[in-house]
C-alpha cells in the first residue's frame, strides 16, 4: 500500500500563524488609532520620530487616522485567516473546503494590498518625513509576515494567475496611495503662497475661550506646536479664532514661520502640541477645562467646546 503523503506542517498552522499576526497588528493599530483620536499620540511614542510620523499629514486619510484603516485590514485577515477553522470539518466537510479555497484568494489579495500599502508608507517615512517610527516598522513587518505565510503556507496550482493578481492589486494600491496623497505633496495653490504657515482657525471663540487665552498669556503659559501638526491645529479649534491669536505660540518646525526650533530644542520638546504652565510640561492635546485647572483660571468656564 501507498503510504498518504503528508501535509506538510506549513499548510498546517498557516491559519492560526496568520490569525495570530493578524491580532498583534489589530492590537497595535487599534492602540494607535485611539492615541491618535485622543490626541495623546505624544505620549505613547518612545521616540521624537514616532511623534513626527504619526503626527505628519500622511498619518491622516480624509480626515481619518491612517491606523484606522490599518486596523480593519488586519481585523479582516484575521476573520479570512479564521472563517474556515470554525466550520466542522466532520459534518460539513464540502463547506469547509469551499470556504477555505475561496478565503485563501482573499487572503493573498489582502496580504498583498498591506505589503504594498506598508511599502510606499516606509518609503514616505524614511525619504520624506525622515524620521523612525518603532510602530510603523512594526506595522511593515506583520504585513510582510503575512504576505510570506499566504505564499508559503498554501498548495497554489496557478503560479501564473495568482503573479497576474498581485500585480493587479499592487498598482491598484499604489495609485490609491498617491491619489490620497496628492494634496499632500502638491497642495492647492492658495496654500501653496505660504505652505508654512498653519491652517486658519475656522471655530468661533466665546467669552470663557477668550478670557482663558489671556489668562495663559498673561502668567507666560506657551503652547509649542508645529504648523503641519494636525492635533495643534485641534487644539487652536477648542479655543476658537479669537482666543487663539492670544495664545503664546512657539513654532518648532524649522521650515515653520517664526519658528523657534532651538527654543524647543533647549526645552526638550520631543511632541506637539505641548504646553509650558507654570515651569511644568504638559503634552498631548489638553481640553479648556484642564488648561483652566492646571492654570488657576478663574474666570468664567462656560466653554463652548
Amino acid at each position: 500500500m501507498r503510504r498518504r503523503r503528508s501535509t506538510p506542517w506549513i499548510h498546517r498552522w498557516s491559519r492560526p500563524a496568520l490569525a495570530a499576526i493578524a491580532t498583534l497588528g489589530a492590537l497595535e493599530t487599534a492602540f494607535l488609532t485611539v492615541a491618535e483620536l485622543t490626541g495623546n499620540a505624544s505620549a505613547v511614542c518612545p521616540t521624537t520620530g514616532c511623534e513626527l510620523v504619526l503626527t505628519s499629514p500622511y498619518a491622516m486619510v480624509m480626515g481619518i487616522p491612517l491606523t484606522l484603516f490599518g486596523f480593519l485590514g488586519y481585523l479582516t485577515m484575521g476573520l479570512l485567516a479564521i472563517a474556515p477553522l470554525l466550520v466542522n470539518a466532520e459534518t460539513q466537510k464540502e463547506r469547509r473546503s469551499q470556504l477555505e479555497k475561496s478565503t485563501w484568494f482573499l487572503l493573498f489579495i489582502g496580504a498583498t494590498a498591506m505589503l504594498v500599502g506598508s511599502a510606499y508608507l516606509m518609503y514616505i517615512m524614511a525619504a520624506v518625513v525622515q524620521a523612525f517610527c518603532p510602530y510603523c516598522v512594526a506595522s511593515a513587518i506583520f504585513s510582510l509576515a503575512l504576505f510570506v505565510l499566504t505564499i508559503v503556507g498554501h498548495a497554489w496550482e496557478d503560479v501564473g494567475q495568482l503573479l497576474f493578481t498581485g500585480i493587479i492589486v499592487g498598482m491598484v494600491v499604489l495609485l490609491g496611495a498617491l491619489g490620497l496623497y496628492a494634496n499632500v505633496n502638491q497642495p492647492p495653490v492658495a496654500q501653496q503662497q505660504d505652505a508654512r504657515t498653519p491652517p486658519p482657525v475656522t471655530t468661533v471663540s466665546g467669552e470663557a475661550e477668550i478670557a482663558l487665552a489671556r489668562h495663559l498669556s498673561e502668567i507666560g503659559a506657551r503652547e509649542f506646536g508645529a504648523y503641519w501638526c494636525p492635533h495643534c491645529h485641534d487644539q487652536k479649534e477648542l479655543f476658537g479664532r479669537e482666543a487663539a491669536q492670544l495664545i503664546n505660540y512657539v513654532e518648532c518646525a524649522a521650515d515653520g514661520q517664526n519658528s523657534q526650533m532651538e527654543l524647543c530644542r533647549s526645552q526638550g520638546i520631543t511632541g506637539f502640541p505641548t504646553w509650558e504652565i507654570r515651569g511644568q510640561m504638559y503634552p498631548g492635546v489638553q481640553s479648556l477645562e484642564s488648561l483652566a485647572q492646571l492654570s488657576g483660571y478663574q474666570g468664567p468656564r462656560n466653554f463652548l467646546r
